[in-house]
Parts: structure tokens; sequence; C-alpha cells
């Protein structure tokens, strides 16, 4: 050993953890940094937190996940909203899961997920239990119904699982935040999927067409924005309580 040099031990004691963030949409990325993130590349936050806004699906979460861990990303997080599966569940809820359910199940590290629980101010409707995974967004309440007696799970996202896999194939910790944006009896209508963008930003022309239509109608988006809202309140209030780093 060197002159100076710092024992194994003390190295391993002085490295920083850094903690990253995978987010599929713009408006869960805004609860995080105030800055306009860029699409689909790594984000240095701090010396602590990375973000990786990386659209909606699977695959474009999953690719996030895996960029985020060869960079040196040493713990993983799936932040944003869900879908309802519970009926008592409304938006702003807050879902920290102990369980993903993706046709396997796939672990949380609890420890991680309670220290931030306990973190979180008395406001906050917290609710455990399970995480569901859908290939396709989830659009009326039958199939939020039947999603949830197949699984067991209180709310559904498309994203968390395909990040909780990266996570255990690296043996690093994962933990999923996600905020209820819809209840159980409302959905996105599906008509409306084709007017949004990856990152969950609206296409005008498309929705203008949608609205002429009668395909969608204007009550359907101001509800949907106000479970938005709530779900974002939320999220940013995590990020107030717990740093970007998520304790």
């Amino acid at each position: 050993m060197g002159a100076g040099a710092l024992p194994c031990a003390d190295q391993n004691s002085r490295r920083v953890r850094v903690t990253g963030l995978v987010t599929a949409l713009r408006a869960e990325a805004s609860c995080i940094s105030p800055a306009r993130i860029p699409f689909n590349q790594m984000v240095q936050l701090n010396d602590h937190a990375r973000l990786w806004l990386s659209g909606m699906g699977a695959q474009a979460a999953g690719a996030a996940a895996e960029g985020l861990y060869q960079q040196g990303t040493m713990a993983l997080v799936s932040f944003g909203v869900a879908g309802a599966l519970d009926s008592t569940l409304k938006p702003g809820d807050l879902v920290l899961p102990d369980v993903m359910h993706a046709g396997e199940q796939l672990s949380v590290d609890l420890a991680w997920r309670d220290r931030l629980q306990s973190l979180l101010p008395t406001d906050i409707t917290v609710v455990n239990g399970g995480l569901a995974d859908s290939a396709v967004p989830l659009t009326d309440e039958k199939a939020k119904r039947n999603l949830a007696q197949a699984t067991g799970a209180c709310a559904v996202d498309m994203e968390s699982a395909a990040v909780a896999h990266v996570a255990a194939t690296a043996g690093i910790p994962f933990i999923a935040v996600r905020a209820i944006i819809d209840p159980v009896h409302f959905s996105p209508p599906e008509a409306l999927l084709g007017a949004v963008y990856p990152d969950g930003g609206v296409n005008p022309l498309r929705l203008t067409a949608l609205l002429l239509k009668r395909s969608v109608r204007i009550g359907t988006l101001l509800q949907m924005g106000a479970g938005m809202r709530a779900a974002r309140k939320t999220l940013s209030k995590v990020i107030q309580s717990a740093g970007t780093g998520l304790a």
C-alpha cells in the first residue's frame, strides 16, 4: 500500500451511493427538478442522484434503468404516477409497494422503502401492498378490476417492473414511488392515446380533432388534469421531504 493510500474498507465507507430515478413522463420529471429535462438521456442532478426521462412503457424504462446502471448508478427508483386497482385509492394517494407483480414477483428494498416512508409528512396517504405491471394503458374499469383480481395488487403502471428487473439482475436496491392519478372507476379514454407523445406531451392538432369528433370530452380532460395535479403535488412533497436521493 502506497503512502497516504486508504484501506479498502475506508474507501468503501466513503463511497457515495448514487440513486437513479426513472420517470416516463415529463410531468413526473418536473416534480424532481424544475429544469427542462432532455428526453432519453441521463441527467446528473447532484452528487447523490441522477434522472432519466425515458418515455412510456417497459422497454423504454428498462433501457433507461440499464443506462443508469451502466454509468455507475447503484440504486434505482421508478418514480411517477399509477392507476388505482383498489377502489379506496384516490388521486394523490401514494403507493410505496412491497412487491411487484409482473408474471413473476420482483422484490423491493423494504428497509429503504420504510426509511423513505418515515420521512414523509402525515398529510400524504401512503399505501403499501403490490404494484402490478401492464403492457398497455388500462382504459376501462373492467380491465382494472380483472388485473386486481388476478394479482391482488392495489395499483398498476407500465414501467416499474422493468426497472425492478434491471435492479434485480444487477443486484442493486430498488423501490417504486407512485402517486395515484386515476381511480378505479375512471381511466383515460383509448382514443386519447393516439394524441399523446411518449413523454406524455399532447399533440394539439390531434387532440382538437378528437374533441371535434367527440371521441374525447372536455370533462374527461378536466378530470385527468385534476388527477395529474393531485399526483404531482404528492410527488413533489416526496422530493421535498426526502431529497432527490430519496434518503
